[in-house]
């Protein structure tokens, strides 16, 4: 075990541009290290090409939330009808058309505090470990891919960014 926590180093390779780090990105698919994270100042698409991610399953907990809160305000409106019983003008007491108000804005509430969650739980926040392996230079111009790879491999890592082109950081 003790070997393990040795062994393990991670590099972050430091470019330029979006295009030069989606290049490099698809370069690194034939070697055995693993790719931990991309650090990016802005979204880019070509960079998650790059990578070949999975579509996210956050609009599920989007979609679970929505007929949840549909539900949950019909609901509500007939709750509040029955216990309160007010009859106006000889009408039902359950009268489905205003409560598809309620229903729509409870729609509406629980598909965003689904999408919230969804968006906790899909990307592991709060992640404080992450900060570990973070240049400051991401934020601003550069673009950074961690890798992580074993102790002996770490001079090819650093050769192999070195070649791309780019600056590399080693966190130990």
């Amino acid at each position: 075990m003790e070997g393990a926590m040795a062994t393990d180093i991670s590099v972050i390779g430091l470019f330029p541009d979006e295009q030069k780090t989606a290049a490099v990105i698809e370069d690194m698919s034939g070697y055995p290290w693993q790719i931990d994270r991309v650090h990016s100042p802005f979204p880019s698409h070509k960079i998650f090409d790059a990578l070949k991610l999975k579509k996210s399953p956050v609009g599920w907990f989007t979609l679970a939330g929505g007929i949840l809160g549909f539900f949950t305000g019909f609901a509500l409106a007939i709750y509040t009808a029955i216990q309160w019983n007010l009859i106006v003008w000889g009408k039902p007491i359950v009268a489905w058309f205003p409560f598809v108000i309620v229903g729509f804005e409870f729609t509406v509430l629980f598909s965003v505090i689904g999408n919230v969650l969804g968006l906790l739980i899909q990307t592991r926040l709060p992640d404080y470990e992450g900060l570990e392996q973070y240049d400051p230079r991401c934020s601003a111009d550069r673009f950074g891919i961690v890798v992580s790879c074993e102790q002996e491999d770490r001079e090819k890592v650093e050769e192999f960014f070195a070649n791309q082109g780019g600056e590399v950081r080693v966190f130990e």
